[in-house]
């Protein structure tokens, strides 16, 4: 990363610091109980002096989303170029995709912990319905908005269906996917974490609750941050991604 763009954050990280010094400042001031409201130095304590027994529960979580989160792009990018073969198709299942999403995800969970355990594969599936839309919506946009001038232009040379696909459309559509799959990247984690609130061995949703009902209440707020953290890393891998690929295809 070049300075210019590490001092682009520059601000962000300027407000940020100014909000938990006034955290601090106003926690000291008012007196408030750690376990209702700790300071974030408390917060970072913790986090800090629990980070071994945090860790496994990180990796546990990190895995899961990962996973999860690899299945949604293979999900949500099929689901996209369904959508995409026929207009007949896209009205048929596009109202479908939609309505899936107005089933609150939260309710399926102990429906997943009773069909599947309390191994990873009900947390994946969460992450996965989590993720899945917002990448089938984003990639069919694309697909549909590509380049019609070169679209025609193969069209004219008698090419098929997939090699537009393959040269024109699927290239054009790579900012939308990428900006779906940046949006499904923010909430893979938090799915993993729903998945556990309801039913897991090991993972953040479940070191969470261990923590609340012991009310330590800083350990919570140092998973919330490891929660962020992560998918901040993993909003910053997509990016990467992003880069990597639109200069291959500038490229090509």
């Amino acid at each position: 990363m070049n300075l210019k763009k590490f001092a682009s954050f520059g601000p962000a990280f300027i407000v940020l610091l100014c909000l938990f010094l006034l955290w601090q400042i106003t926690g000291q001031v008012s007196g408030v109980s750690s376990r209702v409201l700790p300071l974030p130095l408390q917060i970072v304590t913790a986090l800090v002096t629990n980070w071994s027994d945090l860790s496994p529960h990180v990796l546990q979580t990190f895995v899961e989303t990962v996973i999860g989160l690899f299945l949604a792009i293979i999900l949500g990018s099929g689901i996209a170029l369904l959508l995409d073969l026929s207009k007949p198709i896209r009205r048929a299942l596009y109202p479908l995709l939609v309505s899936s999403q107005t089933i609150p995800l939260i309710a399926l969970a102990p429906l997943l912990l009773l069909w599947f355990g309390f191994g990873i594969f009900p947390k994946v599936v969460m992450v996965v319905l989590y993720c899945f839309f917002p990448i089938a919506v984003a990639m069919a946009g694309g697909l549909a908005q590509a380049d019609t001038e070169l679209g025609d232009l193969l069209k004219s040379m008698k090419a098929t269906y997939w090699q537009s696909l393959r040269y024109v459309r699927i290239p054009g559509a790579l900012p939308s996917f990428f900006a779906g799959l940046k949006i499904a990247a923010t909430y893979s984690v938090s799915g993993a974490i729903v998945g556990e609130y309801v039913g897991a061995y090991q993972g953040l949703g479940v070191y969470m609750q261990t923590m609340a009902h012991s009310y330590a209440t800083a350990n919570v707020f140092a998973a919330i941050v490891v929660t962020a953290m992560l998918s901040l890393v993993l909003f910053s891998v997509v990016s990467l991604l992003e880069k990597v690929f639109s200069m291959y295809s500038e490229a090509n």
